[in-house]
């Protein structure tokens, strides 16, 4: 489990680099029962691959995946990232994607691009999206590893899309999560090796911004009903700042049954209105 130092090493090093590699963050049993679950679900759902060249015309991607399998929501969750993101953005975020990424062999290197180069925001910002890139493969050169341009969140433009960056290859073992920037500029290597590449996407936004997938809507409310609290939260059941996302001034986490969180901020403003005047 990461220290306190640790978070905030991560913190920072993603503040100033863009990025930062948590080596062998989860178990290796953790590991194999994602691998095996991802494999499940592919099979009984005969999924198929990615129908867009970005996406990966040979890429397995399985969205609003908190409802295949209880083992996924251990991914949003984990103790040794959840803590590092919510370091760099903070507490009240948001899950904002969480799909799989498995690369075939002949899977082309995907454009270098920026997760969020579509939001009108003038370059650079603060971070706004943090995604955390888990390897369940051992990410190698030959297999697909992702590629990054290390301190490229802070340039004043996005890349030209399409256009070849030199770029640095993130290996790392089997275990290993990325956590990045949505600034930085990236892309998912080519898989010229006969293996598949297993990984896991899972990205986080500030929880006043829109998520990149409409959690609330695509998990049915009787699988979020059984989510642990947190992730709850994560998924949208919950009111930024006391303010945003509730729903008749009331907090959405009363829909699964559970007790509001906090006050509404105009109660909470009453409130210590009348508590200042009682002193």
């Amino acid at each position: 489990m990461l220290t306190d130092a640790d978070i905030q090493s991560h913190a920072e090093r993603i503040r100033e680099d863009g990025y930062s590699v948590i080596e062998r963050a989860a178990s290796p049993e953790l590991v194999e029962g994602l691998k095996q679950a991802v494999l499940r679900i592919e099979r009984e759902h005969e999924l198929g691959l990615a129908r867009t060249s970005f996406e990966g015309f040979k890429t397995l991607r399985i969205n609003n995946l908190l409802t295949y399998d209880d083992l996924f929501w251990e991914v949003p969750l984990h103790e040794n990232v959840l803590p590092v993101v919510e370091r760099v953005l903070d507490r009240e975020c948001l899950l904002s994607s969480f799909c799989s990424l498995v690369l075939g062999p002949g899977q082309e290197a995907q454009p270098i691009h920026e997760d969020t180069q579509l939001i009108p925001l003038p370059r650079p910002h603060i971070p706004i999206t943090i995604n955390a890139i888990w390897a369940v493969s051992d990410f190698r050169d030959d297999n697909g590893a992702t590629r990054i341009i290390p301190g490229s969140h802070k340039f004043d433009s996005s890349p030209d899309y399409g256009k070849d960056y030199d770029a640095v290859t993130a290996t790392m073992p089997a275990g290993s999560v990325m956590l990045f920037d949505s600034a930085l500029w990236h892309g998912g290597g080519a898989n010229t090796s006969t293996d598949r590449r297993f990984a896991f996407s899972c990205a986080y936004c500030w929880g006043w911004m829109r998520q990149q997938e409409n959690l609330q809507l695509g998990i049915p409310r009787e699988v979020a009903s059984r989510f642990p609290r947190r992730l709850q939260e994560l998924c949208g059941y919950s009111v930024y700042k006391g303010q945003f996302g509730h729903i008749d001034n009331r907090d959405p986490i009363e829909l699964l049954g559970r007790e509001r969180g906090k006050r509404m901020v105009w109660e909470a403003t009453d409130a210590k209105k009348a508590r200042l005047a009682n002193q």
